[in-house]
């Protein structure tokens, strides 16, 4: 897949971050990951993101993200396409672009890098280099320490063919407005919140209708139907997943920080898919937040 196969890829439909499986000593569980990505294939998403932020790339070797990769894109082979989380200090996020894209994944998706704050000129060098770095298409993930204003996006633009795609974790509206109109089609977007859906309705007023789901690693039913409702503008569908799921799920979410990845993982228990305990360092859920969690899950029935 070349960049502007990636491009039009992510213009439309839903995305996913699937969870890393790990066993009962937190080391990665490969079986239970193919098995996971087998199960979720069918459903309907656009493209999955391996070893996303979902998928904890945070809390991953360098040993194990090459054979996460490799074994998405086998188990997915010529049924979605994988796109590979990359992120982290400039160095080691082109080493792990290069591992996605010998391991044969269609792009990559840029994660912030961590802890050090940098300014816009370091930030350019340091998509740049990755950019620079492999041939398939780049997504960039404006998040957390990583936060392109438009005038640095236009020129990476300029220096970077294959950086095609944007996608936006910091939910500043007239930030995205600007970059948007700046930018236009020379992007795809991508929305790109925790808990996606419930901003899905206003990002698609700004021209950008795609997003990633999380809870399609455990309702994936509903995040479909979601996804689908605000495709045609079903508002009254929409209003009332929101109200009957997904603004229960944020107040439990909401208990503890980083419970944006742990209450995913514990949806995926309860449905029968376990991924494993997250890593260090987040913390799973406690025992009466999984019975709340359990309890509105079964509330969807059938449909989850």
């Amino acid at each position: 897949m070349n960049p502007q196969d990636l491009k039009q890829t992510i213009s439309s439909g839903l995305l996913s971050f699937p969870l890393t499986d790990f066993d009962s000593d937190g080391n990665f569980h490969e079986k239970g990951y193919r098995a996971r990505l087998e199960w979720l294939a069918p459903y309907g998403a656009t493209a999955l993101f391996a070893a996303g932020g979902t998928g904890e790339f945070f809390s991953l070797t360098g040993d194990e993200y090459p054979r996460i990769i490799k074994a998405a894109v086998d188990t997915c082979r010529g049924k979605v396409p994988i796109i590979a989380g990359t992120g982290g200090p400039t160095r080691f996020a082109i080493q792990c672009a290069k591992a996605a894209e010998e391991a044969g994944a269609h792009g990559i998706l840029l994660l912030p890098h961590y802890l050090t704050e940098a300014g816009q000129e370091g930030l350019a060098a340091h998509v740049e280099a990755v950019c620079k770095s492999v041939k398939f298409g780049v997504i960039v993930y404006n998040r957390g320490q990583a936060r392109l204003q438009p005038g640095t996006l236009a020129k990476l633009a300029e220096r970077c063919p294959n950086l095609v795609g944007f996608k936006d974790g910091i939910g500043d509206i007239e930030l995205m407005t600007q970059i948007y109109m700046r930018m236009g089609d020379r992007f795809s977007y991508l929305g790109g919140l925790p808990t996606a859906e419930v901003y899905a309705a206003a990002y698609k007023a700004l021209g950008t209708p795609v997003y990633s789901s999380a809870v399609f690693n455990f309702i994936p039913r509903t995040a479909m139907q979601f996804y689908e409702a605000v495709r045609t503008d079903d508002m009254a569908t929409q209003h009332r997943l929101l109200r009957d799921f997904f603004m229960p799920y944020l107040e439990i979410r909401n208990k503890g920080q980083g419970y944006a990845v742990s209450i995913v993982k514990a949806g995926a228990k309860i449905v029968g898919h376990d991924a494993g305990p997250v890593r260090a360092p987040l913390t799973d859920l406690k025992p009466d937040e999984m019975e709340e969690l359990k309890a509105l899950i079964a509330r969807l029935g059938s449909q989850q």
